[in-house]
């Protein structure tokens, strides 16, 4: 039960070209994992074959878009002949005072952000409810559970992905599907360095009391951990890895 190994286990990931995605998918494969890398960046497989063309299969797939989810899950489970793990990362941040963000940049983010999370989360759940087990991992945020300025549709998004991940706890725990989230605070990444370099950055750095961002390593230790035998009585959290951000 102490065990990290995913030997044996196939994973979903979104997101998974980069960033907080890539750093997941690294951690689940040196622990022995298969992980299918769903992104809308179209060298996704071309990246996969990089990777290890035996591990890992890239899809371009557009979380959006039904249709496209439910045949890039059908091709994952053909392809490994399973599917055991399903990790949502992709996700976007359009940021702009409550007042005047437009309507394209709300709908943009709730359809990535949410609607992606769900139609992921159904697809896959719909495997692991026939095959009696499964394990779900949603990326939400430290925004979920605190008011951060320029953030109303990110926060408002990410507040409802702990919502989704409790109900679907919820209701698919009886059929041995662990449902959990995760909510980092600013993460290192080559777009989250950009976005908070300088003295914005300085400033939030400040406002944890580790004093410091988290890097994608930290992300990807904390997903291995819900998706391992350890966590097995994990259903429903929604683990935060702010540095002690939100107790402020």
């Amino acid at each position: 039960m102490m065990s990290l190994s995913l030997e044996g286990k196939v994973a979903l990931i979104t997101g998974g070209a980069a960033g907080i995605g890539y750093a997941i998918a690294q951690a689940f494969l040196q622990q022995g994992g298969r992980v299918a890398l769903f992104d809308r960046d179209e060298q996704v497989g071309q990246l996969a074959d990089h990777m290890d063309s035996q591990r890992v299969l890239g899809l371009t797939v557009d979380v959006t878009d039904r249709l496209a989810v439910n045949a890039a899950v059908a091709e994952v489970i053909r392809h490994f002949g399973t599917l055991d793990i399903a990790v949502n990362c992709a996700g976007v941040a359009l940021l702009g005072p409550a007042e005047s963000l437009g309507e394209a940049e709300w709908d943009r983010t709730l359809a990535i952000n949410l609607k992606g999370t769900f139609l992921v989360c159904q697809a896959a759940g719909q495997h692991f409810l026939r095959q009696g087990s499964g394990n779900i991992i949603n990326m939400a945020s430290q925004a979920a559970i605190v008011a951060l300025p320029q953030h109303v549709a990110y926060c408002a998004s990410k507040a409802a992905v702990v919502g989704l991940t409790q109900v679907l706890a919820l209701e698919w725990g009886p059929h041995n599907i662990n449902v959990n989230a995760i909510s980092p605070t600013v993460v290192l990444t080559e777009l989250g360095a950009r976005a908070w370099a300088g003295e914005s950055g300085e400033q939030h750095k400040k406002q944890i009391p580790l004093r410091r961002f988290a890097e994608p390593a930290h992300i990807a230790a904390t997903a291995l951990f819900l998706a391992s035998p350890g966590a097995a009585m994990m259903n429903g959290a929604n683990v935060v890895v702010d540095g002690g951000f939100t107790i402020c």
